[in-house]
Protein backbone atom coordinates (compact mmCIF):
# COMPACT_ATOMS: atom_id res chain seq x y z
CA UNK A 1 0.00 0.00 0.00
CA UNK A 2 1.51 3.60 -0.77
CA UNK A 3 1.16 6.36 1.50
CA UNK A 4 -1.39 8.20 -0.43
CA UNK A 5 -3.77 5.00 0.04
CA UNK A 6 -3.13 4.45 3.36
CA UNK A 7 -3.90 8.24 4.18
CA UNK A 8 -7.01 7.80 1.95
CA UNK A 9 -8.15 4.62 3.74
CA UNK A 10 -7.41 6.01 7.53
CA UNK A 11 -10.69 6.56 9.14
CA UNK A 12 -11.56 7.93 12.68
CA UNK A 13 -12.29 4.67 14.48
CA UNK A 14 -15.57 4.24 16.68
CA UNK A 15 -15.89 0.78 17.09
CA UNK A 16 -12.86 -1.07 19.10
CA UNK A 17 -13.03 -5.05 19.78
CA UNK A 18 -11.20 -5.83 23.18
CA UNK A 19 -8.64 -7.63 22.98
CA UNK A 20 -5.12 -5.84 23.07
CA UNK A 21 -2.35 -4.16 20.84
CA UNK A 22 0.86 -6.29 21.03
CA UNK A 23 3.47 -5.16 22.73
CA UNK A 24 5.82 -4.87 20.07
CA UNK A 25 3.48 -3.31 18.06
CA UNK A 26 2.83 -0.55 20.26
CA UNK A 27 6.83 -0.59 20.81
CA UNK A 28 6.67 0.19 16.87
CA UNK A 29 4.12 2.76 16.94
CA UNK A 30 6.05 4.53 20.26
CA UNK A 31 9.14 4.48 18.04
CA UNK A 32 7.45 6.40 15.10
CA UNK A 33 6.71 9.34 17.76
CA UNK A 34 10.07 9.13 18.97
CA UNK A 35 12.02 9.90 15.68
CA UNK A 36 9.89 12.50 14.02
CA UNK A 37 11.66 15.73 13.09
CA UNK A 38 11.16 18.57 15.77
CA UNK A 39 11.81 22.20 15.76
CA UNK A 40 16.30 22.45 16.22
CA UNK A 41 16.08 18.76 17.55
CA UNK A 42 14.61 19.37 21.08
CA UNK A 43 12.49 16.49 21.46
CA UNK A 44 9.89 17.80 23.81
CA UNK A 45 6.97 15.43 22.88
CA UNK A 46 5.87 12.85 25.60
CA UNK A 47 3.44 9.90 25.65
CA UNK A 48 2.19 8.30 28.19
CA UNK A 49 -0.11 4.79 27.84
CA UNK A 50 -2.91 3.95 29.56
CA UNK A 51 -3.80 0.36 29.19
CA UNK A 52 -4.43 -0.69 32.66
CA UNK A 53 -8.07 -0.92 33.69
CA UNK A 54 -6.50 1.67 36.40
CA UNK A 55 -5.52 3.64 33.50
CA UNK A 56 -8.16 3.47 31.14
CA UNK A 57 -10.51 4.21 33.89
CA UNK A 58 -8.96 7.52 34.38
CA UNK A 59 -8.86 8.49 30.75
CA UNK A 60 -12.70 8.09 30.87
CA UNK A 61 -12.49 10.51 33.82
CA UNK A 62 -11.59 13.26 31.90
CA UNK A 63 -12.90 12.43 28.30
CA UNK A 64 -16.37 10.80 26.91
CA UNK A 65 -14.41 9.77 23.67
CA UNK A 66 -12.72 7.09 24.63
CA UNK A 67 -15.04 4.49 22.43
CA UNK A 68 -13.72 1.24 25.15
CA UNK A 69 -10.41 1.09 23.12
CA UNK A 70 -8.14 -1.30 24.93
CA UNK A 71 -5.47 1.34 24.76
CA UNK A 72 -5.36 4.92 24.84
CA UNK A 73 -1.69 7.05 24.56
CA UNK A 74 -1.49 10.84 26.17
CA UNK A 75 0.69 12.90 23.59
CA UNK A 76 1.95 15.37 25.63
CA UNK A 77 5.24 18.05 25.41
CA UNK A 78 7.48 19.39 27.65
CA UNK A 79 7.65 23.01 28.33
CA UNK A 80 11.13 22.89 29.79
CA UNK A 81 12.66 21.43 26.40
CA UNK A 82 10.59 23.00 23.69
CA UNK A 83 12.38 25.75 20.60
CA UNK A 84 10.78 29.05 21.59
CA UNK A 85 10.13 32.10 19.19
CA UNK A 86 10.24 35.13 20.94
CA UNK A 87 10.58 37.76 18.29
CA UNK A 88 7.30 36.57 17.06
CA UNK A 89 4.81 39.53 16.98
CA UNK A 90 1.57 37.55 15.99
CA UNK A 91 1.93 34.74 18.35
CA UNK A 92 4.28 36.60 21.30
CA UNK A 93 5.94 33.36 23.40
CA UNK A 94 5.44 31.11 20.41
CA UNK A 95 6.70 27.49 21.14
CA UNK A 96 7.27 24.44 18.93
CA UNK A 97 5.18 22.42 21.86
CA UNK A 98 1.83 21.84 20.14
CA UNK A 99 3.55 21.55 16.60
CA UNK A 100 5.93 18.93 17.80
CA UNK A 101 3.43 16.82 19.20
CA UNK A 102 1.34 16.86 17.01
CA UNK A 103 3.53 15.51 14.75
CA UNK A 104 4.58 12.57 16.44
CA UNK A 105 0.58 12.18 17.32
CA UNK A 106 -0.11 11.92 13.45
CA UNK A 107 3.22 9.74 12.63
CA UNK A 108 2.04 7.42 15.26
CA UNK A 109 -1.36 7.33 13.99
CA UNK A 110 -0.14 6.35 10.18
CA UNK A 111 2.47 3.53 11.78
CA UNK A 112 -0.52 1.93 13.70
CA UNK A 113 -2.51 2.38 10.90
CA UNK A 114 -0.01 0.52 8.77
CA UNK A 115 -0.10 -2.04 11.62
CA UNK A 116 -3.68 -2.99 11.30
CA UNK A 117 -4.33 -0.96 14.73
CA UNK A 118 -6.90 1.49 14.22
CA UNK A 119 -7.47 4.77 15.91
CA UNK A 120 -8.92 8.23 16.71
CA UNK A 121 -7.87 11.69 17.39
CA UNK A 122 -9.38 13.00 21.13
CA UNK A 123 -9.04 16.06 22.08
CA UNK A 124 -12.21 16.38 23.93
CA UNK A 125 -10.99 17.35 27.30
CA UNK A 126 -9.37 20.29 29.36
CA UNK A 127 -5.99 19.57 30.05
CA UNK A 128 -5.35 21.11 33.43
CA UNK A 129 -8.10 18.21 34.78
CA UNK A 130 -5.49 15.67 32.55
CA UNK A 131 -3.02 17.12 34.37
CA UNK A 132 -4.40 16.38 37.76
CA UNK A 133 -5.80 13.50 36.90
CA UNK A 134 -2.98 11.56 36.25
CA UNK A 135 -0.28 13.11 38.25
CA UNK A 136 1.83 15.13 35.45
CA UNK A 137 4.44 17.72 36.44
CA UNK A 138 3.38 21.41 35.73
CA UNK A 139 6.01 21.23 32.64
CA UNK A 140 4.19 18.16 30.92
CA UNK A 141 1.42 19.96 28.83
CA UNK A 142 -1.68 17.57 27.07
CA UNK A 143 -2.36 18.23 23.66
CA UNK A 144 -3.98 15.26 22.59
CA UNK A 145 -4.96 11.72 23.24
CA UNK A 146 -5.54 8.71 20.61
CA UNK A 147 -7.95 5.72 21.53
CA UNK A 148 -6.18 3.26 19.61
CA UNK A 149 -7.08 -0.54 19.05
CA UNK A 150 -8.33 -3.64 16.44
CA UNK A 151 -11.66 -2.70 14.55
CA UNK A 152 -14.83 -4.32 15.84
CA UNK A 153 -17.26 -5.91 13.57
CA UNK A 154 -19.38 -3.18 13.56
CA UNK A 155 -16.19 -0.87 12.26
CA UNK A 156 -16.68 1.30 8.98
CA UNK A 157 -16.24 4.75 8.16
CA UNK A 158 -18.15 7.75 8.92
CA UNK A 159 -20.26 8.67 6.67
CA UNK A 160 -18.92 12.27 6.30
CA UNK A 161 -15.38 10.43 5.92
CA UNK A 162 -14.71 10.36 2.01
CA UNK A 163 -16.55 14.13 1.53
CA UNK A 164 -13.29 16.03 1.09
CA UNK A 165 -13.17 19.89 -0.29
CA UNK A 166 -11.20 20.25 -4.00
CA UNK A 167 -7.78 21.10 -3.30
CA UNK A 168 -8.09 24.06 -4.87
CA UNK A 169 -10.10 25.19 -1.82
CA UNK A 170 -6.68 24.93 0.17
CA UNK A 171 -4.08 25.92 -2.18
CA UNK A 172 -3.33 29.83 -2.90
CA UNK A 173 0.42 30.37 -4.62
CA UNK A 174 1.96 33.23 -3.71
Amino acid sequence: MTFMELAQNRYSERFFDPRPVEDEKLRQILEAGRIVPTACNYQPQRFYVMRSPEALAKAKMVTPFHYNAPLVLLVCYDLSTVWKQPRDRLFPGYNSGEQDASIAATTMMYEAEELGVHSVWLRGFDAQTVRDVFDLPENIIPVMMFAMGYPSEKSKPNAWHYKRMPLDAFVTEL
